[in-house]
């Protein structure tokens, strides 16, 4: 059974070839067709990228570009300076000051409506009058000390020269305590042109929702965004409010922003591959571009899926085609396969029906021609040990035939030498009787009957060598003395009775003999009241029935073959020797012997 598991079938090499010359190809093919595929496909992905991270970059340039040439107009305009230096001065009619006020109210509300970017302009001051465009709160504006704030002390340093803060609240506008204006602002002192010195900021603020509508509008993949990071790399816009005025959390991404030559390139971030790319923007700052890599990949994953799927589709074209193939090339194998097998379990009736003009259909016709010579070399083997074995049992009667008559005569001669002539001529007619009964049996085999009737003449010589009486009680059912059985094959079953167990008693004893019929056959038993049998010499006959070697006498070998050579394989010899006696039991079931009985 464990071969047959590990048998590989024909079938499934055939199905197997057929896959791998099938399959090779189209895997070498879908593999350039996917490596291929996939560079155009990434390749198109990055020039797609780079150009939305240009336009993106152009396009917050050119709003900080509107900022700044706004915040140069308000810096270079010389009435505006003059107005912040007399209202320094503090020398100015009531009139003048009003007119100053109005001039630079409306300066900076017109400026703020040339472009839709700009959302507020302011001109402060330390102390004094500051100006403002819109809904400016001179309130709002006491509340902050100047000195105090960021953007003022930048702007001081950069002496004049403009200064980006990061997107924010308006702190300077609007009626109410809650700032909720974004703004994004740009930031300088204004300068005496004639002393340089500082005598106010420029305050320019670009409208900061737009700026995020503006970056929104861009899309990279699904969950991909744009933020802006200045030259420290501190997220100055981000539509993430959380992350503004914090540094970059993540020190590749870092890395790459800051000091990195790449305009693109890949990075970890919770543990899943990111795509970035960054561009410079008209202020110094960088706008940084991040997504998912899988998410700007999508193609990439739709050609993988049509490759995978394609592959499946062939491997199971493949597997149906070569099945189908298989199938009717081994067919016929399969047939012949399942024959041998019979013919290993010893069915030599097989014969296959396979019909084909390939070299299955040759292997087929040999294979019956085989089977019938291995029919005919069987019977002829079986002949030829069934002659062996006969000629051997007839060698071995012939032996105990002799043997039997040498002791019978010997015991007539002693009894006429002790002129004991009356049990002389006792055992002389008895053996004289013997001699008639089996002299008339021609043949292998005779009836129970008559080997009962011989059995009879043979005790009463017994009875007269050994002078012991000897009693055989006979119990056969009906129908059992017509079976005939194998010559001399209860006798020396009876010799051994008398001899091991009823002579060494010195008494006389009993020999019973049963016979019934059982299923596909009869049963024989011979047992007597004499002595119990030594085990080791039980143990020795049943080595010699297994073996046939041992010392045991040729009558009893005799028995054992016979019972082998004209009887199934379940017929069988049982000895058992208990304080009542030895009982031999002899199980003979039918097998077919052309005609003969059992």
């Amino acid at each position: 059974m464990g071969n047959n598991r590990k048998t590989s079938h024909f079938a499934t090499k055939v199905v197997i070839v057929i896959l791998l010359v099938s399959l090779i190809p189209n895997v070498l093919n879908s593999i350039f067709y996917y490596v291929s595929s996939s560079s155009i496909v990434k390749e198109n992905v990055r020039e797609s990228t780079l150009q939305i991270a240009r336009q993106a970059a152009d396009s917050l340039s050119h709003i900080f570009l509107t900022g700044s040439d706004m915040s140069d107009l308000i810096y270079s305009n010389r009435m505006l300076q003059d107005i912040v230096k007399q209202d320094l001065q503090g020398n100015l009619s009531y009139i003048k000051y009003e007119e100053n006020n109005e001039y630079m109210s409306s300066y900076l509300n017109s400026n703020i409506y040339s472009s839709s970017f700009i959302r507020m302009i302011y001109v402060i001051r330390d102390q004094g009058k500051s100006w403002g465009s819109g809904t400016f709160s001179e309130y709002k504006l006491s509340q902050y000390n100047l000195q105090e704030l960021d953007w003022v002390e930048e702007s001081i340093k950069a002496d004049g020269e403009v200064t980006w803060q990061g997107l924010q609240y308006d702190k300077f506008s609007g009626a109410g305590n809650v700032n909720t204006e974004f703004i994004l602002p740009i930031s300088r002192t204004m300068k005496d042109f004639d002393t340089l010195t500082n005598i106010a900021y420029i305050q320019v603020y670009l409208d900061g929702q737009k700026i995020l509508e503006r970056i929104s509008q861009i899309k990279l993949g699904e969950t991909g965004r744009f933020f802006v990071v200045d030259q420290t790399g501190i997220i100055m816009i981000d539509g993430e409010m959380d992350n503004l005025h914090q540094l970059v959390p993540n020190e590749e991404l870092k890395d790459y922003i800051l000091t990195g030559e790449e305009i693109e390139f890949e990075f970890i971030s919770e543990g899943k591959p990111h795509y970035g790319v960054k561009q410079p923007l008209s202020n110094g700052w960088t706008l940084v571009g991040v997504v998912p890599i899988h998410e700007i990949t999508g193609e990439l994953n739709k050609i993988q899926s049509i490759t995978i799927a394609m592959s499946l589709l062939f491997m199971l074209l493949a597997i149906i085609v070569g099945y189908l193939s298989a199938n009717r090339v081994t067919e016929p194998i399969k047939v012949l396969t399942t024959q041998m097998k019979q013919v290993e379990k010893g069915d030599f009736n097989v014969k296959t029906k396979v019909q084909t003009t390939d070299e299955i259909g040759v292997m087929s016709k040999q294979f019956n021609t085989m089977i019938e010579r291995l029919k005919d070399l069987i019977q002829q083997v079986k002949i030829e040990q069934t002659n062996k074995k006969e000629a051997e049992l007839r060698a071995v009667r012939h032996r105990i035939n002799p043997h039997f008559l040498f002791n019978t005569l010997s015991t007539i001669k002693w009894l006429m030498n002790l002129e004991q002539f009356q049990r002389a001529n006792l055992a002389l007619s008895a053996l004289t009787r013997l001699l008639e009964a089996n002299m008339g049996k021609k043949g292998t085999f005779i009836t129970v009957n008559e080997e009962l009737d011989i059995i009879e003449k043979f005790i009463e010589i017994l009875q007269i060598r050994y002078e012991q009486t000897f009693h055989l009680h006979l119990d056969i059912e009906p129908g059992v003395n017509e079976v005939k059985i194998p010559q001399m094959l209860l006798q020396p079953i009876v010799e051994n009775a008398i001899f091991h167990g009823i002579v060494p008693t010195g008494k006389e004893g009993s020999i019973y003999i049963d016979g019934r019929k059982i299923a596909d056959g009869i049963e024989l038993e011979v047992r007597n009241d004499g002595k119990v049998m030594d085990q080791e010499i039980l143990a020795e006959i049943e080595h010699a029935k297994d073996t046939h070697k041992g010392f045991v006498g040729i009558g009893l070998l005799h028995v054992f073959d016979s019972v082998n050579l004209y009887y199934s394989a379940d017929s069988k010899v049982d000895i058992t020797s208990t304080a009542n006696g030895t009982k031999v039991r002899l199980t003979l079931k039918s097998e077919d012997r052309g005609g003969e009985d059992v």
